[in-house]
């Protein structure tokens, strides 16, 4: 989407993956099979195209390389410190703690750690503890340990470090909400200021740990106090930070006495078509914004301060290996239905949902108020389902 926009807007496009069926190549002007977390790779081929802005969409190992590049060509961009220590969660945490935002006890670790050395750490926390890589996303590699013995512990390592590029783990103490919904959703920022509001709460499936976050809901649910308190937090991080512009994923706990906490502050835009779904729910274009701010052009007006209007996004997915048959919608909520995305054809192989990365598809709902929505999700797995064999 974000190259098919580039180029409406009459840029010349140059896409950089290591994936040899990147469907955005087809798109773009120019394609190179290069991974793009290789910085010096990345530099030589911006330096060769002449390019005059830098894009990461939706990718945490790519804003780091993008950050990178248009520092070195003097291009519009946010300092490179600063998204790295957004990226990266064991620095996010350290810079948390030093600058006194609220965060959880954690401790990094390495892949090779030893399990029981670990554990012992972690008996020193409150519990339960979280395992996870510390550059990835989308609830990959992420296990939540309770009262953990050496087993356990390794277990979870050998999770997270099947998802770790830097080889840098983080063992952390699991926050208790007092909001029943992680906060989600993207804000964007313009010359240091947040303008667009795109707060939502993440959706999860029970069922399979509730640690994946399956679709984002409009509005968000939080009391006036609460998304105050919210705001408040995200502004500071980004003042903090010295961020300039563009859109950031967010996600935060709201805790028992209504602290926010951040589980991230993504220097990129949201995965999930968070950024198609707020699109329509405030009528500005994220992904023209993305592009053009990148650019260098910041024409594009996109104040937003939230809405009451009632949306939802619901990721469709299975909880086992097999072959897509098809995808069964129950008569009360099709009508809800006005956009839907598939990723997976009938007929091809799926997998249990651990990861964003085995979404099946994406179904965007519009509802006619908040008690219409909540009634809808309730039960939604149940509502929109995959049929798998």
């Amino acid at each position: 989407m974000a190259i098919e926009c580039a180029k409406r807007l009459g840029y010349h496009t140059v896409l950089c993956d290591y994936l040899p069926d990147n469907p955005g190549q087809y798109a773009a002007d120019v394609f190179y099979q290069e991974s793009t977390t290789d910085r010096a790779r990345m530099l030589e081929i911006a330096r060769a195209e002449g390019v005059s802005g830098v894009l990461a969409y939706a990718s945490d190992p790519a804003a780091l390389t993008a950050a990178y590049v248009a520092e070195e060509l003097g291009l519009p961009t946010n300092p490179l410190a600063s998204v790295e220590t957004l990226s990266t969660k064991h620095l996010f945490r350290r810079y948390l703690s030093e600058h006194g935002f609220p965060a959880p006890a954690a401790h990094p670790v390495t892949v090779d750690a030893d399990p029981s050395e670990v554990a012992q750490l972690a008996a020193t926390m409150r519990q339960p503890v979280v395992i996870k890589p510390t550059d990835s996303s989308g609830s990959k590699g992420v296990s939540v340990l309770d009262g953990p013995d050496a087993e356990e512990v390794r277990r979870a390592l050998e999770a997270a470090a099947a998802y770790s590029r830097n080889g840098v783990l983080l063992l952390e103490e699991y926050i208790r909400a007092g909001f029943p919904r992680v906060i989600g959703g993207d804000v964007f920022v313009v010359d240091g200021e947040v303008r667009f509001w795109g707060l939502m709460s993440c959706l999860r499936d029970e069922e399979l740990g509730g640690l994946v976050p399956i679709g984002e809901r409009c509005p968000s649910g939080l009391s006036a106090a609460q998304e105050r308190a919210v705001r408040e937090q995200i502004q500071a991080l980004v003042t903090s930070l010295g961020m300039r512009f563009g859109e950031f994923n967010v996600e935060i706990i709201v805790g028992e006495d209504d602290t926010p906490y951040f589980l991230e502050l993504g220097a990129r835009a949201g995965g999930n078509m968070i950024p198609v779904q707020l699109s329509d729910i405030s009528g500005v274009d994220l992904i023209e914004a993305n592009v053009r701010y990148a650019m260098g052009d910041s024409s594009l007006d996109v104040a937003f301060d939230g809405s009451d209007a009632a949306f939802a996004t619901y990721v469709l997915h299975t909880d086992r290996e097999g072959i897509l048959r098809g995808v069964e919608t129950d008569p009360d909520i099709a009508p809800c239905i006005y956009r839907s995305v598939m990723y997976v054809e009938p007929g091809q192989p799926v997998e249990r949902f651990d990861g964003a990365g085995k979404a099946l598809g994406i179904f965007f709902l519009r509802f006619d108020d908040v008690a219409h929505m909540e009634g809808m999700l309730d039960g939604i797995t149940r509502r929109i389902r995959a049929v798998v064999s």
